[in-house]
């Protein structure tokens, strides 16, 4: 089981971070800890032609579960502008897409959407992570930890880092 640290010093740290995070005490415990484990998670995603730093759009659909203030940041990393939008508003300028609570048909549509495009896909909506989503976080009681859909992983043109993919299969929620 991996545990997060204070910092992200080392990219494995990092990784180990993005598996499985404690919640903090305190309030806003669980939206640090949502956040932090997405930004693990984006950190270790590649888009094809991607410059260094480059600012990247993560846009939010349907009501979260864990936390309704996403804000993912990438530490040495590109700016992660969020936007709210219905599942009949999504574009391609979002590079992250944030699937909340929403109605089957319309998560339906937008992994369907989303297939063969360089579009990275997480949900907190999903433990099993088997509704097609790339990455599906999961929140226990005083942690938050992630599992991979590796077939929606491979079927993207996204590039994920092979070590996140293998924590996400052992310390994810399966």
């Amino acid at each position: 089981m991996f545990l997060i640290g204070s910092s992200f010093a080392t990219p494995q740290l990092a990784i180990q971070s993005a598996s499985q995070t404690i919640v903090e005490s305190g309030v806003d415990g669980a939206t640090r800890s949502v956040n932090r484990v997405l930004g693990g998670i984006i950190s270790y995603a590649r888009w094809p032609g991607e410059r260094p730093a480059a600012a990247r759009t993560l846009c939010l659909v349907g009501d979260p579960r864990l936390t309704d203030r996403i804000a993912p940041a990438v530490a040495g990393g590109p700016t992660i502008g969020v936007r709210r939008m219905s599942a009949a508003g999504v574009t391609s300028d979002c590079d992250i897409i944030f699937l909340g609570r929403m109605p089957t048909a319309d998560r339906q549509r937008l992994i369907a959407w989303v297939r063969g495009r360089s579009v990275l896909t997480i949900t907190d909506d999903d433990p099993g992570c088997s509704f097609g989503a790339m990455f599906c976080l999961v929140g226990r009681t005083g942690s938050v930890s992630f599992s991979t859909n590796l077939d929606s992983i491979g079927r993207g043109t996204l590039r994920v880092d092979p070590r996140v993919l293998k924590i996400g299969s052992d310390g994810g929620a399966r």
